[in-house]
């Protein structure tokens, strides 16, 4: 895989020269391969958000560079717009941003501004409407008349519509129930291995970061504490739970256990993985006892 971002040496400064002046990023580096999969998680206030918003030039850094597709986001005479048609990034709550009289319209006003032709516009706003799972009919309604969950998706088909190489988003399923959660979440999943773009996945949730990413960046006090594949992030519970985060449900068991003095592993970050291990260990047990005693 080629590197598709690469983020070197970024310092952000919020007010600048003033008394509250206020690093929200300092001296990070990392990149992401195209095709990644990538959760960011941090506590509160930690510059996850202001690291995203780098990525398609809402911010600018105060120093350092944000290198994407191989091209310096602020070099002279870069093109901006360019980049903002590259990377996709959805908002947290995309759905406040609606403002065309149907769905159909919202999802194509990011492919009219690109200036393609009618016949195009038609089939990214189909194909992006289909990704997220909106109906034909639902294409013809006021965005105002849907449900939360349902506005949610057309905002995020806006920017789908676009075909970024890179789509980025804020907390995607902040807000939702449960069951809205899954849907859109997995809908970008699915989306992801279709056609293989990079997605940066912003969230809270430990167990939807485990679920859906492959790489995992965790950010405190305005620096990279950790990036690494999922397993090895979880596999450091105890220095996530140090710096106020929390961990997958299923990993909190394991520990527990591993604290308890039972010899298992601690990279255990969803059910499925945690099935696994127990028949393993399981197995590994009968083995020794050679299977006499498995009642």
């Amino acid at each position: 895989m080629s590197e598709i971002i690469r983020v070197e040496h970024l310092k952000y400064v919020y007010n600048p020269g003033m008394p509250d002046e206020t690093a929200a990023l300092d001296d990070v580096s990392f990149s992401i391969e195209e095709g990644d999969f990538v959760g960011i998680i941090g506590s509160t206030g930690s510059g996850k958000s202001t690291l995203i918003g780098h990525f398609n030039g809402l911010n600018r850094p105060t120093s350092g560079k944000i290198i994407v597709d191989g091209k310096d986001m602020w070099a002279e005479g870069s093109d901006l717009r360019s980049f903002r048609f590259l990377v996709g990034l959805v908002f947290q709550y995309p759905e406040y941003q609606l403002f065309e009289e149907t769905c159909a319209k919202d999802i194509a006003f990011g492919p009219k501004n690109m200036g393609l032709d009618d016949a195009e516009i038609e089939r990214r706003v189909k194909e992006a409407a289909a990704f997220t799972g909106l109906s034909d009919d639902l294409l013809q309604r006021s965005p105002f008349e849907l449900s939360g969950g349902q506005k949610r998706r057309v905002a995020i088909a806006g920017v789908m519509a676009m075909e970024p190489r890179i789509l980025v988003l804020d907390e995607p399923a902040a807000g939702l129930d449960p069951e809205g959660r899954d849907t859109i979440l997995s809908q970008i999943k699915a989306y992801h291995e279709k056609t293989g773009i990079t997605v940066v996945l912003v969230s809270h949730s430990m167990e939807d970061i485990a679920k859906y990413a492959n790489r995992v960046l965790v950010m405190s006090h305005a620096k990279v504490a950790m990036y690494d594949t999922v397993e090895k992030v979880f596999a450091r519970a105890p220095e996530l739970l140090e710096l106020g985060l929390s961990v997958p449900q299923v990993t909190q068991i394991f520990l527990k256990l591993r604290q308890k003095g039972l010899d298992i592993p601690i990279d255990v970050y969803t059910v499925p993985y945690a099935v696994k291990t127990i028949r393993r260990l399981w197995q590994q047990e009968q083995g020794k006892g050679g299977g006499a005693d498995a009642s």
